[in-house]
């Protein structure tokens, strides 16, 4: 790439192998499509820096950081977390990607061609995603109004940018959301699809970054295993998996049965109606949008 087409990855991870992160296959499925890929390290308590240490790839530069503990209400230490790694970034544009985030090959095209055409038009703060959210196993996917279905992840540098509330979009000055273009890109997202036992840790573990003790004592619960079936709807995954996921793709050591006539009972009728409405006609009532389509 030219000067001007200059792409920045950027990322954060901590603990990525007590929580079972797929961050070396994250980091590699966008490495072709990035001239740099920053890493934040966070202080963690197993052998993630020497992970990351281990990708063979001289575009990746890692940055250490503490995770700052007064942070721990609504998530924003992963919005700082973010906001650290993008402050790093030189590129013109900044590819963001979490942990269990995965980018198809089949993408790259797409991907290069968006950068390259939106590169002079300073219109165009962002380009948005759409989303395909694995659950429960690497065969079914999120099909309700519970998951989002786009997002923020390739943003212009230097005009003020930073990570939004959780970490989930993006804002700049003023607190102004991004004008973006959409692109035909999927993100494959796995945060929901690990071992029981390590969901149920990671789940402890990660609401603690939005909640008191207390709350995840009563919400959570003490249960060794994270009950996958408590879920709404979920469609069959017909499509083929990043060729960095099909490891872990053929490891998976635990079975999922989905039933939807059992799954159906979890959804209220405000929602079954939504959803019928979304189905047919493709309109998300009440979606949250974080962005401006221009």
């Amino acid at each position: 790439m030219n000067n001007q087409l200059f792409v920045s990855g950027f990322t954060f991870v901590r603990n990525a192998i007590v929580y079972d992160y797929p961050i070396v296959e994250a980091i590699s499925s966008i490495l072709p499509v990035c001239d740099e890929l920053i890493v934040n390290v966070g202080d963690s308590e197993d052998d993630t820096l020497r992970l990351i240490q281990s990708i063979p790839s001289e575009k990746i530069k890692i940055i250490k950081s503490v995770w700052d503990k007064n942070l721990r209400t609504s998530g924003t230490v992963l919005a700082q977390q973010t906001t650290i790694a993008l402050s790093h970034c030189t590129g013109i544009w900044c590819f963001y990607i979490q942990a269990d985030e995965i980018v198809h090959e089949q993408y790259f095209p797409a991907i290069s061609q968006a950068v390259a055409t939106y590169a002079d038009d300073l219109r165009v703060e962002g380009l948005l995603f759409k989303y395909l959210h694995f659950y429960g196993s690497y065969h079914y996917v999120g099909a309700s109004r519970r998951w989002y279905r786009n997002e923020v992840r390739i943003v212009r540098n230097r005009i003020g940018v930073y990570s939004y509330k959780d970490a989930q979009g993006f804002r700049i000055r003023n607190n102004r959301p991004l004008r973006v273009k959409p692109v035909d890109v999927y993100m494959y997202h796995y945060g929901w699809v690990k071992p029981p036992i390590i969901q149920q840790q990671k789940q402890r573990f990660f609401n603690r970054l939005w909640h008191p003790d207390e709350w995840v004592e009563a919400h959570i619960g003490t249960e060794q295993e994270y009950n996958y079936h408590n879920i709404d709807t979920l469609e069959p995954f017909t499509g083929t998996h990043p060729s960095v996921m099909q490891q872990r793709v053929a490891a998976q050591n635990w079975q999922f049965i989905y039933n939807p006539k059992t799954s159906k009972s979890h959804i209220f009728l405000k929602h079954r109606i939504l959803n019928y409405i979304e189905k047919h006609t493709g309109r998300r009532i009440g979606e949250y949008k974080n962005y401006k389509i221009i």
